[in-house]
């Protein structure tokens, strides 16, 4: 493991968002979905605004339904159905070797289920090279023993878990930046403090 990837640094130009399984039908079983829903949302309008390619995926559409609107994932780069759990499909590995110049990094994480769909896609992208953020308040579970796991499990395989905000500051990094008060603007109002944080 190199020390950048440890210390979890993070360079714009080298950053895709993935944005995992936020649909309809997960909406009554998931723990604190409306709290995931409004960090999720400051996270794709973040990609807008910093213009950051954004990869989504939904479970199953057919029989699960998709992405819910108060997402807006018209920028999305791909917007892919699978059956698999993990996001890393052939479809999203061809747009990682061409997004970015062909220098993708740095995966910024975030959707449902943290112990399924994301914790395997953790996996996934740690196997092959990238360095992962896991976005702690804007992944949950049906069940927070599953989710507090999973969490934990990823800080120990090298995954870095932080939040939106600390990302969202880290990828414009100083206050002069032309974007700062675009991202200063979308995270003014502090993420929910919900029961996301009780068990951690």
């Amino acid at each position: 493991m190199s020390v950048h990837n440890s210390l979890g640094d993070l360079k714009l130009d080298q950053t895709v968002f993935f944005l995992c399984d936020m649909q309809e039908r997960f909406r009554p079983a998931i723990k604190f979905f409306s709290d995931i829903v409004e960090v999720a949302k400051r996270l794709t309008e973040a990609t807008r605004i910093l213009d950051i390619p954004l990869i989504v995926t939904e479970q199953y559409p057919k029989g699960l339904g998709s992405t819910i609107e108060e997402l807006n994932v018209s920028n999305a780069v791909c917007v892919i159905p699978k059956t698999k759990f993990s996001m890393v499909l052939p479809e999203v590995e061809t747009h990682l070797k061409n997004l970015c110049g062909g220098k993708v990094k740095h995966i910024i994480l975030f959707g449902v289920e943290t112990h399924v769909c994301i914790q395997q896609t953790v996996i996934d992208l740690l196997a092959r090279g990238f360095e992962v953020h896991v976005m702690a308040d804007a992944c949950s579970s049906r069940s927070q023993m599953d989710r507090m796991f999973a969490l934990e499990r990823f800080r120990h395989i090298g995954a870095t878990v932080t939040t939106s905000e600390a990302v969202l500051l880290q990828l414009v990094g100083d206050k002069d930046h032309p974007k700062f008060k675009e991202i200063q603007a979308i995270i003014k109002i502090s993420a929910p403090e919900s029961g996301l944080v009780s068990s951690l």
